[in-house]
């Protein structure tokens, strides 16, 4: 059992070298073993509302809206390797050393960026339907695959024509059995639909969209780091996932034969319905792999 009732989450802000300010939330004490939460589209740090309290008794949480969601400010320009970068000058700037890393959606490519520019520093990752290998991509990416090869009018518009209230829903329930489905609030993705559309926020999702080609070149690299440091590692992933395919869960543990890995009855979202489930594995394997290091 995960008792939370005695944890909350602080919100701050930080200024970032260039002028854009990150919004974040923190949970735990800075002397336990870090924890960054990153985020997919569309969502923003508050995915982590019923994870992070838990997740305080073992460690110090970080979870940064990423800059065009939630409450941060929207990056000059935008690009998974510039979100990287605002990252890692939030660690820094908060003086995190050894972390874990929450790899989800589009938290992946951030997340390996900040990996990658200090592989000593991670303590390891925790893979939630997260994509970092071609098997991911099932037959719902032709469109993206298509805008990327050939970045016209055309191509861009059926790569975005998920950026509606309609699709935003979608994230949270298609492909999700109903009694799962309906434990989800609408409240969740109207908020989200209400954020994107803020100033900027929507040319931020279309910027990284097309951004995402970029990160695809980056997978052998990507293979490269995973072979060298095999950090440890934990998948906790939801096997309705209507984005990434399940083909996607052997090529991370071909990567890291050693990771742990959990497939459950939920789907993209795996936290709107089982936070207390992958709490509850992710306290295990964060006070094991620390206590392993120690």
């Amino acid at each position: 059992m995960v008792d939370s009732s005695n944890t909350s989450t602080t919100r701050q802000r930080f200024r970032l070298l260039g002028g854009a300010e990150l919004s974040f939330l923190t949970a735990g004490e800075p002397s336990k073993p870090a924890v960054l939460l990153l985020h997919g589209t569309p969502n923003s740090a508050l995915l982590f509302r019923g994870l992070a309290p838990a997740l305080a008794q073992a460690a110090y949480v970080i979870a940064p809206d990423l800059p065009g969601h939630g409450e941060s400010d929207v990056l000059p320009q935008v690009s998974f390797a510039a979100i990287g970068q605002a990252i890692s000058e939030l660690l820094d700037g908060l003086k995190v050393g050894p972390r874990f890393i929450y790899l989800h959606d589009w938290g992946a490519p951030v997340g390996l960026h900040v990996a990658m520019e200090a592989p000593d520093q991670v303590l390891g990752l925790i893979v939630q339907n997260a994509n970092a290998h071609r098997t991911g991509w099932g037959p719902g990416w032709a469109a993206t695959q298509a805008y990327w090869s050939h970045p016209n009018r055309e191509n861009e518009a059926l790569a975005t024509a998920h950026l509606t209230l309609d699709g935003t829903r979608d994230t949270y329930i298609s492909g999700v059995p109903a009694d799962v489905a309906e434990r989800i609030r609408p409240e969740q993705w109207e908020e989200d639909w209400r954020v994107m559309n803020l100033p900027g926020h929507m040319d931020t999702q279309r910027a990284l969209i097309k951004d995402y080609g970029n990160y695809a070149t980056r997978f052998d690299a990507i293979a490269q780091y995973l072979e060298r440091w095999q950090p440890p590692a934990l998948m906790v992933w939801g096997r309705h996932d209507i984005y990434f395919d399940l083909a996607e869960v052997l090529s991370w543990m071909q990567a890291l034969p050693r990771m742990e890995a959990h497939v459950l009855d939920a789907g993209h979202l795996l936290l709107e319905t089982h936070a207390a489930t992958a709490a509850a594995l992710m306290l295990d394997f964060i006070k094991g792999t620390a206590s392993a290091r120690a």
